[in-house]
């Protein structure tokens, strides 16, 4: 017995909790250094914007995009904001994605609720529907739209926007929450209405609670995913009350209103909101991601 653990205690260490640990060899650490390579490259980008952004546009003519700032200056970002109005259109693409964000994932609750546990007549070929769905590309979304925006009086309205991007996420969603609760367990679901649960007392008190994980991914990607639309923000927001950071990126690109370091700037600023969204819900978003992982 003792040569036995002597014999397996070369790849086999004790943990701090009594279990087993399998030593990490060296391609664990060759892997590692790899991560951290690509994610040197990936972030190669995002060190030239900031690098450009607090730049002047002297510097950046007289040493070019890739050289070390001589000092601190934030001509661009202030050049941008004033242009634009950030704060009103920071105000906007954060209103927008929040509220998709929060309605899209609420109306797939809904319909995979119905879909997934409700087993609906047609069940198979409503779930196509939405898969086929989130293959159209939005230019063949735009007039019709358009023009339904425009019968309803929501054109040029952040509500508009809203509403069609919460239909879209939705799609998504629902396909996604409906394939997860397909295979919910179903001893949960009669023991609930044994006890007299409602359908909405099921799905308050023993669905969701299952499925949060995954609505707190489908609630990050659905923010991210929104606040990066362009197209149609672009046709449905004209004014530039309600324009979004994406919208005033393009427009002020369009007029040639923006130099090398504006430019830079303007993009930091477009980006850093989502980062920080980002890295509030990391640990949120890596719980739901490895939630169904481990039994």
């Amino acid at each position: 017995m003792t040569a036995a653990l002597a014999g397996t205690g070369a790849g086999v260490r004790q943990g701090r909790d009594g279990g087993a640990r399998r030593r990490r060899g060296p391609s664990a650490y060759l892997v590692l250094v790899l991560l951290f390579a690509l994610a040197g490259v990936m972030l190669i980008p995002f060190a030239v914007v900031v690098l450009n952004a607090l730049k002047t546009p002297e510097e950046y003519s007289a040493n070019g995009p890739l050289a070390l700032p001589e000092g601190v200056s934030l001509e661009g970002v202030t050049a941008f904001w004033e242009r634009t109005d950030f704060g009103q259109v920071l105000f906007n693409s954060a209103l927008i994605s929040g509220s998709v964000a929060v309605l899209a994932v609420l109306l797939s609750v809904l319909n995979a609720y119905a879909l997934g546990i409700g087993r609906v007549r047609g069940r198979m070929w409503v779930l196509v529907v939405l898969l086929l769905a989130n293959t159209l590309p939005q230019e063949a979304l735009v007039y019709p739209l358009y023009h339904l925006a425009k019968q309803a009086g929501l054109y040029d309205t952040r509500l508009a926007v809203v509403i069609v991007f919460t239909v879209i996420q939705s799609a998504f969603g629902t396909y996604l929450l409906a394939s997860v609760l397909s295979a919910f367990p179903r001893p949960l679901l009669e023991a609930a209405r044994i006890d007299g649960a409602s359908r909405w007392q099921v799905l308050r008190h023993v669905v969701v609670p299952v499925i949060r994980p995954t609505m707190a991914v489908l609630l990050v990607f659905f923010f991210v995913w929104t606040w990066n639309e362009f197209l149609i923000p672009l046709v449905f927001l004209v004014s530039n009350d309600n324009q979004t950071v994406s919208v005033a990126l393009g427009v002020l690109q369009g007029q040639r209103l923006m130099d090398a370091t504006m430019s830079s700037a303007a993009s930091l600023l477009g980006l850093l909101p989502t980062v920080l969204f980002f890295l509030v819900f990391q640990r949120t978003l890596s719980r739901g991601l490895t939630a169904g992982a481990v039994k």
